[in-house]
């Protein structure tokens, strides 16, 4: 996910309940998001039956944390979600951006249900967190309903393998919670190795990784082995400061029980690689301008973006796009991002993303105000560029994005 915020504002959690010893306590965080979501689609009937559309998503979340002493924690989040659209076909117009209605993968039971739903509006609510967390002196144990994000990519990832981020989403701030159980050891004070298992309703939904990590000096890195679904996977991640600047690596490989449609550059109908390659670079310009650039190549994504009407009648590579084992459509991705604080409260951003595939690309400037301690207003432009969709086919991966524009008040009491 690209970040509009440079630094996220201070959580103003209510304390419930402290101990004398101050031990034990209970404090609860609440947080609103209100987004309005305006869009000119590109001119195909039939897929955008109407090119202007407005939509609106509320989102309303709390979150308890109890700790009961030094060793022990835990955490419950509830969320209520509701999406407003100017019509049943209006939902295209954020489906590059905002996240979709699709389950979370590595769950044993959803826990989220639908209060309300018609064409145009739809109102859900759900647990989205509830994990106790054990800290012995060896490590830490983590068990129930909770956010694991892997690997070092900042726009794309080649490892996050759990409900992974959108490179377009913005509206999505907290981590999606899988069901899952953490063991991590420490051998050393820099390294660990880590056991984790993530569970959906049966074996082939699961998966079941082993991490080992550790650093040296400037240099931090990890291995993953395990599977993933119906995939086995081996993969490295690597990070290093060079001079001033950031670099980092990411290199998985699947074997995936199903043939692959098209192979990738490995040749093999079951073998697929995914890496990501990226920095970061802070110039000494007024109050500091960042620099990001990530590329990404996925052996899931597709040779031919024109082959996604054929494609989305199979059923294996569908599923793959919801659980999110391919970030994009296409097999390339290049990312630029500037970010600069004007003010201690006024961050902006320009993100440029691009398929060197089809030459699409979409360019978003982004502006963030918090206006005060607990409230910010965010807003973005994203403007498209590529061929146009032409009767209901998609040219390009990004050409037939709407131009929209994001407006977002956030609050957190």
């Amino acid at each position: 996910m690209f970040h509009i915020l440079t630094e996220t504002l201070p959580s103003n959690a209510l304390e419930l309940y402290t101990s004398q010893d101050g031990q034990r306590s209970a404090e609860l965080d609440i947080s609103g998001k209100w987004t309005t979501l305006a869009a000119h689609s590109p001119d195909d009937s039939i897929l955008y039956p109407k090119r202007e559309s407005l939509a609106e998503y509320f989102r309303m979340r709390f979150g308890l944390n109890v700790t009961y002493n030094d060793w022990i924690n835990g955490n419950l989040s509830y969320e209520q979600r509701a999406r407003w659209l100017s019509d049943k076909t209006a939902a295209g117009a954020g489906s590059s951006f905002l996240p979709s209605q699709a389950e979370v993968p590595y769950r044993i039971r959803r826990l989220d249900w639908e209060i309300q739903e018609t064409d145009t509006f739809l109102y859900k609510h759900e647990i989205d967190r509830a994990q106790v967390a054990i800290h012995p002196e060896w490590g830490q144990v983590i068990i129930g309903r909770q956010g694991i994000g892997l690997g070092r990519g900042t726009i794309f990832s080649a490892v996050d393998i759990f409900a992974p981020f959108s490179p377009l989403e913005v509206d999505r701030e907290w981590r999606r919670g899988i069901d899952a159980i953490r063991i991590e050891r420490n051998i050393s004070s820099t390294s660990s190795v880590e056991l984790i298992g993530a569970f959906g309703q049966t074996w082939e939904q699961s998966a079941l990784i082993t991490r080992a990590r550790g650093y040296i000096g400037d240099i931090d890195g990890e291995i993953l082995f395990g599977k993933r679904a119906e995939d086995t996977m081996f993969a490295g991640v690597i990070s290093a400061s060079v001079s001033d600047a950031e670099v980092h690596s990411e290199l998985a490989f699947f074997h995936t029980h199903e043939l692959q449609a098209d192979s990738d550059i490995l040749s093999n109908d079951h073998e697929v690689i995914k890496f990501v390659f990226g920095g970061s670079y802070t110039f000494n310009i007024g109050n500091g301008l960042t620099w990001l650039n990530e590329y990404h190549y996925s052996g899931f994504g597709l040779k031919n973006i024109e082959d996604i009407p054929t494609q989305s009648l199979n059923e294996d590579f569908m599923d793959r796009i919801i659980r999110g084992d391919t970030q994009i459509l296409g097999r390339h991705a290049i990312a630029s991002q500037l970010s600069y604080p004007f003010r201690i409260d006024l961050n902006g951003s320009l993100l440029i993303l691009q398929n060197p595939q089809d030459r699409s690309g979409i360019v978003s400037p982004s502006i963030n105000w918090d206006f005060s301690q607990s409230s910010s207003l965010v807003g973005s432009f994203f403007i498209p560029w590529g061929d146009k969709p032409s009767n209901g086919i998609i040219q390009s991966e990004y050409g037939g994005t709407p131009i929209s524009i994001f407006i977002q008040l956030r609050s957190y009491f």
